[in-house]
């Protein structure tokens, strides 16, 4: 397998040994630095120790379930920034959405590939790495009273900042770069998650109702588009 990990560190975290040594021997051999942990109340300690550049994380584990340690990651500040893949037996679509809406940056079905677990790990270790500003390319967007600074990673609502997930931060960027126009699920998948349609839309009505809420008073700015997509318009 090629190695193209170039060190980067993976934490994984499930209760089944056989999973993370699989894991843990195919991370290896793609050149990622790895630590696995089989105990989930093992996991929040170790994210502080290792500091991991993504968290990959099985959801049913006895004692704590994964839902619960990803939240308790996502409200730790040096860590809550940490790309996190579920892997999970449960398949149902609610299932996924759940996933996602308790912070996850993607889901991985239980039994998986692992040439296709690496795939979603790459892209989304591509997707969470710092924002490249583009020749040519506004360093700052400004919609109403939504102020994003693409270089420092930042983003205020009426000059308060908000906390955004690294997919949460694209999609906004990409919203207010397309200023007024529309923007289909199809296309927020591949641009903002780099997939090719092989996760549900759904995916991106999650993401949208998360970055509405966080937005708060300037949600209106968010339009859905029925049966295509949405886009971000000048508010009132």
């Amino acid at each position: 397998m090629e190695a193209f990990g170039q060190s980067r560190k993976i934490l994984v975290v499930d209760d089944e040994y056989d999973v993370t040594e699989l894991l843990c021997y195919n991370l290896r051999r793609s050149d990622f630095a790895v630590r696995s942990v089989n105990d989930p109340r093992q996991a929040l300690e170790a994210a502080r120790e290792f500091g991991p550049d993504l968290i990959v994380l099985d959801i049913m584990m006895p004692d704590l379930s994964g839902l619960q340690v990803c939240r308790m990651i996502r409200q730790e500040g040096a860590l809550k920034a940490i790309p996190i893949i579920f892997l999970s037996a449960k398949t149902e679509e609610g299932d996924r959405i759940e996933g996602f809406e308790n912070g996850a940056d993607d889901y991985v079905c239980k039994p998986f590939s692992p040439k296709e677990l690496m795939l979603r790990i790459l892209a989304v270790l591509k997707r969470a790495g710092e924002e490249v500003v583009e020749e040519g390319e506004a360093k700052f967007l400004e919609v109403n009273g939504i102020s994003l600074d693409i270089e420092h990673h930042c983003v205020e609502v009426r000059q308060s900042p908000i906390e955004l997930t690294a997919t949460e931060f694209r999609l906004l960027k990409l919203l207010m770069q397309e200023l007024g126009k529309v923007q289909t699920r199809e296309k927020l998948l591949h641009k903002v998650w780099n997939y090719e349609n092989d996760i549900e839309t759904r995916t991106v009505d999650t993401h949208m109702r998360r970055l509405r809420e966080k937005l708060g008073e300037e949600a209106s700015v968010l339009e859905t588009v029925r049966g295509v997509g949405y886009r971000m318009i000048r508010g009132r």
